[in-house]
């Protein structure tokens, strides 16, 4: 089956489905195999050294198994159709359109408690405290930065490299997601994790970034050119997002972006951006399989 193919049928699947349960879900092995190299190798008697290359053995272990079980199932399944169904539904599970739509308007609310429950689920910084400008800006930090790493950049990797590519993406974010922190514990086992994540989406995010531009040039190129170097990603999608919305966003203690705070109605307005946007990401990621695969027969 194409490429096309697949990744028609995958969008398909996630916009009619959302997420798979976690019982089926494949990220979420991803994550259980990435708790037991935790659990049993990431020692904090360990050198630095040694910690380091703990966390790289088991990215690149998890990583083999995957790629292994890819082959596996190419070689063994008899039938096409089986096969071609197995194959759409892990490009599937490489990313999230309707998910991160849903568990993003689950925020969208004037009850305090529950806002805060909401935006708990999808951001790791603490929420208890947060009043209501700084958890509507959490959600549409969340959002923004969700659009390059959860659609993007596993599209990105699908169309260069095929289901390989997308899995070894959502391996790495995974990964980064787990263990990518300035802690006792993962600042030396994470680090690779991290640095690998960074890399892999240094490309996805200035897509994204430039996608979302298309959108109001003027106003998104000003924040972008004045806050998208605060991270070496994450900046540039919430930047873009937040100078279109023409709105200020805050973690506080880490940046600050200049303007109003967001309210429920921003929030709003952001997912209709969202919607946009992840249209513009889908046709040209279409498009280029198109031309791809007239190439190919070319």
């Amino acid at each position: 089956m194409s490429r096309l193919l697949m990744l028609i049928f995958a969008v398909f699947v996630d916009i009619l489905l959302g997420e798979y349960p976690n019982i089926i879900h494949p990220v979420a092995y991803m994550g259980k195999i990435g708790k037991l190299f935790d659990k049993y190798v990431n020692n904090k008697w360990q050198s630095k050294s040694t910690r380091f290359l703990s966390g790289l053995c088991a990215e690149m272990i998890e990583i083999s198994v995957w790629c292994c079980m890819l082959i596996f199932l190419r070689i063994s399944l008899k039938s096409k159709i089986i096969e071609y169904v197995i194959l759409t539904c892990l490009l599937k599970a490489t990313f999230s359109i309707r998910g991160l739509y849903e568990h993003v308007r689950k925020c969208s609310t004037d009850n305090i408690a529950k806002l805060r429950k909401s935006v708990s689920m999808i951001v790791s910084r603490g929420t208890e405290k947060l009043d209501k400008p700084h958890l509507y800006s959490a959600a549409i930090e969340s959002l923004s930065e969700n659009i390059s790493d959860s659609i993007t950049a596993p599209l990105f990797y699908y169309i260069l490299f095929g289901l390989d590519g997308a899995l070894i993406y959502r391996i790495a974010n995974t990964y980064d997601a787990l263990f990518g922190y300035h802690s006792e514990k993962y600042e030396w086992f994470g680090k690779f994790c991290a640095r690998l994540d960074d890399a892999l989406n240094f490309i996805p995010a200035r897509i994204t970034a430039f996608l979302i531009l298309l959108f109001s040039p003027k106003n998104a190129w000003k924040y972008i050119k004045k806050y998208g170097s605060i991270k070496i990603n994450a900046t540039y999608p919430m930047s873009a997002f937040a100078g279109v919305l023409q709105i200020g966003i805050e973690k506080i203690g880490y940046y600050r972006f200049d303007g109003q705070l967001p309210q429920k109605e921003d929030l709003k307005r952001a997912l209709i951006l969202y919607i946009k946007v992840v249209s513009l990401i889908l046709i040209i990621a279409v498009l280029i399989l198109i031309l791809k695969l007239l190439g190919d027969r070319a």
